[in-house]
């Protein structure tokens, strides 16, 4: 019952009550009717999915005072009121107490059940907004930032909690859109340096003529039009992380500046001759292992001292029911809609798609589903890259199904088995065999998804 969307109707005059239940019980309605006000109160907690429908006159506590304790107890629980003829001044005042509507006697049974609709939408809305913020609120491990639970995945997440308290430098592959820059700035908020600043640097955007000036920094009067003195990406990252992204787009004479102050570990602003202690930890990242050709080899093998490969999407496509599901609640969040439903063809089709944007590209169609729009895949009728035997989509849909009920049960296998309908013996079993790992990773600061 509590899950349910139900009606909790208070009406002392039986023959109102009998038929205005009736009336929405035919209409589809879930109604608890009540004599009293008293009666209801013990059904009224926070986090119930209904709304409460309340005549102002009643016996002991009258409909105003219940509007006010309801309110108490859920802020945002919408309250209709039933009004006679005589009650609208009061019925207008109760609306500026927060009721959500009146409705004035005598009233039909299709305007009643207008106003139950909006009401019911109104709150279905609310509540998938309060649940957003406590998911995005207790977004705190790093499976919940890098989502996925595929193999490869939980292998990058390993690899950045083994490395992420060192100071060892750090070189990211990944293909554009996979979550190179999410992944650096993991590496940086599970260290000892997440209190000091997060400097990215785009590489291929910053001008040859500027990069000293950018990077290091210059002094008042070091060139036309330095008016005053500058701090530089490596000194702002002082104590924390600079991350180079693109580094192969730099030219072969920044390549040799850049190589020179990593060995050095040490930098001069321009027009200065003080030396400025390098303190910061470098994380760089290229496209792909082909782009390792437009590197010099001495800067390659001075930031290679760890390199991490992100895998695109189209490599862990079991991955993206459920990024596809945290990026619909972030955008149905963002734009205030209600969160879509995808229909299984739908979904198979998502799962076939190529994805060449990686998961830049699936962020984006969530936004446009949760807009209604088209997704923009349709023009190549969502074609699979490569055809999947039965076996491997039983499969892929066998893990989406698991992955969403461990969702929704926290992670606790046991629930999950309960959603699912199946002993815990054999949830385990299928674990075990799609490779579903259900650890619980450590803590630390979430802002974001890949």
């Amino acid at each position: 019952m509590r899950n349910e969307p139900t009606i909790l109707f208070v009406e002392d005059d039986p023959t109102v009550r009998f038929a205005s239940t009736q009336a929405l019980e035919l209409a589809g309605r879930q109604v608890r009717s009540f004599a009293s006000a008293e009666l209801v109160m013990d059904h009224i907690e926070p986090g119930f999915p209904g709304v409460l429908l309340t005549d102002v006159r009643l016996p002991g506590i009258d409909g105003l005072a219940l509007l006010e304790r309801a309110r108490q107890i859920v802020p945002d629980l919408p309250v209709i009121l039933v009004t006679g003829h005589g009650d609208i001044t009061m019925a207008v005042e109760a609306m500026r107490m927060g009721a959500y509507d009146f409705i004035e006697k005598p009233f039909s049974a299709d305007r009643l059940n207008d106003v139950i609709t909006r009401a019911l939408t109104v709150r279905r809305l609310s509540l998938e907004v309060s649940a957003l913020r406590a998911e995005l609120n207790a977004r705190s491990r790093i499976d919940a930032r890098l989502i996925g639970r595929s193999a490869s995945m939980a292998g990058v997440r390993r690899v950045i909690l083994n490395i992420a308290p060192t100071d060892a430098d750090v070189l990211i592959v990944g293909e554009t859109g996979a979550g190179k820059e999410l992944v650096a700035r993991c590496l940086h908020d599970y260290s000892g340096r997440k209190t000091r600043n997060f400097v990215a640097v785009a590489c291929g955007g910053t001008p040859a003529a500027i990069f000293d000036s950018e990077m290091f920094g210059h002094q008042e009067g070091a060139f036309v039009g330095a008016t005053h003195p500058r701090i530089g990406k490596l000194e702002h990252a002082s104590g924390g992380t600079i991350f180079l992204d693109e580094i192969e787009s730099m030219t072969d004479e920044l390549q040799v500046k850049l190589l020179r102050v990593l060995q050095e570990r040490q930098f001069e602003r321009l027009g200065s001759n003080e030396v400025q202690p390098m303190t910061s930890r470098v994380i760089a990242a290229i496209q792909t292992d082909s782009a390792t050709g437009n590197l010099r080899n001495d800067l390659y093998y001075r930031l290679s001292v760890v390199v991490l490969k992100i895998p695109p999407l189209r490599e862990r496509r079991e991955d993206i029911p459920s990024l596809l599901g945290h990026f619909l609640l972030q955008a149905s969040y963002r734009y205030e809609r209600p969160v879509p439903e995808l229909s299984a063809d739908r979904m198979n089709r998502l799962m076939a798609h190529a994805w060449p944007g990686n998961v830049r590209e699936l962020r984006n169609v969530a936004d446009r589903l949760a807009l209604g729009m088209p997704t923009g895949l349709e023009v190549d009728g969502d074609a699979p890259a490569v055809p999947r035997a039965l076996d491997e989509q039983m499969a892929l849909f066998e893990r989406q199904l698991i992955e969403e009920a461990l969702s929704r049960s926290n992670g606790r296998a046991a629930a999950a088995a309960e959603l699912l309908g199946v002993p815990k013996k054999t949830l385990y079993d299928k674990m075990k065999r799609l490779g579903i790992t259900n650890d619980q990773n450590r803590g630390g600061p979430a802002t974001e998804s890949v």
